[in-house]
């Protein structure tokens, strides 16, 4: 197995498990922002859901090459309004089995996996992706969001190394790609902070 795709499998098995370690009655309290816990788990098992709708849409060509450039390229274009209904919606289909809802989703990908070669060329929001590089993206996600559910609810993640090492591997690589390199170099070793709300998607 690959490391884009042992890890982004290893992130979302730890997600399948903090669902299931979310007090059922929890689920409508505060989430993140407008969203209430259920919309915002939700919205990240959609790192799930789009690894699973795009497998089935292969693409001509390379049009996004890294995972980095994937989120460079969203910046300024999503439409707030619409990643909130979206999270909502998601939310909404969950269910009344949440974990079971993305557990039998989790099952269902890594079944097909085997399938695909890191090289497949795959359909996203953003365009034409290598799955290795579209995998990273969902990693990320999986792993900011399973500590914003933590920071909702209490529970966390047990996310390991490689996914929290990946992350922040990604989210340094946008820094640069978006000029903010030295901003982040100079916090990181302790020689200034960061400024205020910064960030890089």
């Amino acid at each position: 197995m690959t490391e884009s795709r042992s890890t982004f499998l290893s992130a979302a098995a730890s997600f399948v498990a903090q669902v299931g370690a979310v007090p059922a009655g929890q689920l409508n309290g505060p989430g993140l922002g407008e969203w209430d816990l259920r919309s915002l788990v939700g919205h990240t098992s959609r790192s799930l859901v789009t690894v699973e709708t795009y497998l089935d849409q292969p693409a001509v060509a390379v049009e996004v090459p890294t995972a980095a450039g994937y989120f460079v390229a969203g910046i300024g274009k999503a439409d707030p309004a619409a990643i909130t209904e979206r999270g909502r919606q998601a939310g909404l289909a969950l269910g009344d089995d949440p974990a079971g809802f993305v557990g039998d989703l989790l099952d269902r990908i890594a079944a097909r996996l085997p399938a695909y070669d890191d090289s497949y060329v795959l359909t996203t929001i953003a365009g034409g992706m290598v799955l290795s590089e579209y995998l990273r993206t969902r990693t990320f996600e999986l792993v900011v969001h399973g500590l914003d559910i933590e920071r909702a609810c209490g529970v966390g993640p047990a996310l390991g190394r490689d996914a929290m090492a990946d992350a922040a591997t990604l989210a340094a690589e946008v820094a640069v790609l978006t000029g903010h390199g030295p901003d982040l170099v100079t916090a990181l070793t302790g020689r200034a902070t960061l400024p205020p709300g910064f960030s890089v998607v």
